[in-house]
């Protein structure tokens, strides 16, 4: 059971929604530019793209560690947040590792959000480069 079902059902189906314009938006990306390319280069294009269907959207969100009241900005930084809610974690690589997944999580739980999207676009298919993580905190 995705733990989306937790919130109320508009919640869910709001978040649902941004889910698949973003998976939308990156794979007319992906079409585009296709594989190889520096990470940076799809979250610009991404971040328009995003733009230009009518979303908001923060880049590079520093995300400070919170510790027993204390706060650290240790150089942690989102790449995007697509209308306040949904984070996404872009990379360029061979293969999205478990370390990968573990820093999405932690972004999510750091950041009190319920949705994530790890987008790999240094893959021939960008479906089998796209991972969704939900946080329930």
């Amino acid at each position: 059971m995705d733990q989306l079902s937790r919130l109320p059902e508009s919640e869910r189906k709001r978040l649902n929604e941004i889910s698949r314009d973003v998976i939308g938006s990156a794979i007319k990306v992906h079409t585009v530019l296709g594989p190889g390319l520096l990470e940076s280069a799809y979250e610009a294009c991404l971040e328009h793209e995003l733009r230009r269907r009518g979303h908001t959207v923060l880049r590079q969100v520093i995300l400070p560690v919170i510790f027993d009241g204390l706060e650290v900005d240790l150089g942690y930084r989102i790449d995007l947040i697509v209308d306040n809610d949904v984070l996404l974690e872009l990379k360029a690589c061979e293969n999205i590792a478990p370390v990968h997944r573990s820093q999405l999580t932690s972004y999510l739980k750091l950041s009190q959000r319920h949705l994530g999207l790890l987008i790999n676009f240094h893959v021939y298919s960008l479906k089998d480069g796209i991972v969704r993580i939900v946080n329930s905190f």
